[in-house]
């Protein structure tokens, strides 16, 4: 709204700085971080008054973990509400990148929010069905992959490599969806520990704050060698957005979490992070900048095929955080490891930009 408003000015005085994407991203990050600080309380006294009993807590899962009764879940509204009143307030209303991450993010957070709500109303961690929550999710990334395929080209393009793409015609939009629904999931499998899906999106979102905004400067792009997309560099504000909401949470999430996100805010982080990566010409890399999500997510898939076939245990508990709680870490341990893993992955992936 902002930046049409100084446009339609003639971008006057001070104003001329709403012209600049870099200045753009700094305001959403802090205007979602104050917005989620500033609503934070309310909301969780709101959820804490409408859910009672708080998220149901799995009983096979580890005894510590049973001391969490009665925190509210669902917290990922307050991430959405501050992430949606930023972007609103200073992006390009014009871009249809940052509409169609937009868009996932809003879907996402309908589809978590109807699982979370089924949760609390039936007091069980099942919630709506595996099979129906990936059609909706498949449909959901299927549009946002139309409207993003409109604006790029069909070629997937691999890291290190300088220029060197992969065309894949048609099934790029598969392609594409299948990056969204495997990120939402991934991000949704890791939120098990206070604080411990918040920050690596935070820093996965940072680190494509910087991959969005070069990959949108024909400049840049060009001398690193990397796809120019042009307009992506306003999902750098997106990404901001996501840093701002996501700090604003982990204040209240901070162990001992105040609220818990709930799938309503990881589906919905985790797909915005998905469909970020493929306006951005960078789906291989947020598999690196992500390998915290996937190792997760893989930790679940060997895990289940594991004991189909065999009866037995590869994990002591999947997801993998909860394998190393069953070692003996304590909750702290395991979330600053991970922390660390992550912060770590986000170096490598950056450095997928130079070393082509």
């Amino acid at each position: 709204m902002f930046y049409l408003l100084a446009e339609w000015l003639g971008f006057p005085g001070a104003l001329n700085l709403v012209r600049y994407q870099t200045f753009r991203a700094g305001a959403t990050l802090m205007t979602a971080l104050l917005i989620g600080l500033f609503i934070g309380p309310r909301f969780i006294s709101m959820l804490r008054v409408r859910q009672g009993k708080g998220q149901p807590i799995r009983l096979d899962g580890p005894q510590s973990h049973l001391a969490k009764r009665g925190t509210p879940t669902m917290g990922g509204l307050m991430i959405l509400v501050a992430l949606i009143c930023g972007l609103l307030l200073w992006m390009d209303l014009r871009n249809p990148f940052v509409w169609a991450c937009l868009a996932v993010t809003g879907g996402f957070g309908i589809i978590g929010f109807l699982d979370d709500y089924d949760k609390i109303s039936k007091n069980s961690h099942n919630g709506v069905s595996g099979r129906t929550r990936l059609l909706l999710e498949f449909a959901v990334a299927g549009l946002a992959s139309w409207i993003i395929v409109s604006q790029i080209s069909t070629n997937l393009y691999i890291p290190f490599l300088s220029n060197v793409s992969i065309p894949l015609g048609p099934f790029y939009f598969v392609f594409a969806a299948i990056v969204i629904v495997g990120a939402g999931n991934a991000v949704n499998l890791t939120d098990g520990l206070d604080g411990l899906a918040t920050m690596p999106v935070i820093i996965a979102a940072g680190t494509f704050a910087i991959i969005a905004y070069l990959v949108g400067r024909v400049d840049y792009s060009s001398y690193l060698g990397i796809p120019h997309v042009p307009g992506a560099g306003e999902l750098a504000i997106f990404c901001a957005a996501i840093m701002g909401a996501g700090l604003a949470f982990l204040w209240f999430n901070a162990p001992p979490a105040a609220v818990f996100m709930g799938d309503t805010g990881s589906l919905a982080l985790g797909g915005a992070l998905g469909a970020i990566a493929v306006a951005s010409h960078h789906e291989i890399v947020l598999a690196i900048v992500g390998g915290l999500f996937v190792f997760e997510a893989l930790s679940v898939i060997v895990q289940v095929f594991w004991f189909k076939r065999t009866g037995k245990r590869i994990f002591r508990m999947a997801p993998i955080h909860h394998h190393f709680e069953q070692l003996g870490w304590s909750e702290a341990t395991v979330v600053i490891r991970f922390w660390i893993v992550a912060i770590i992955l986000a170096l490598i992936g950056l450095s997928t930009l130079k070393l082509r």
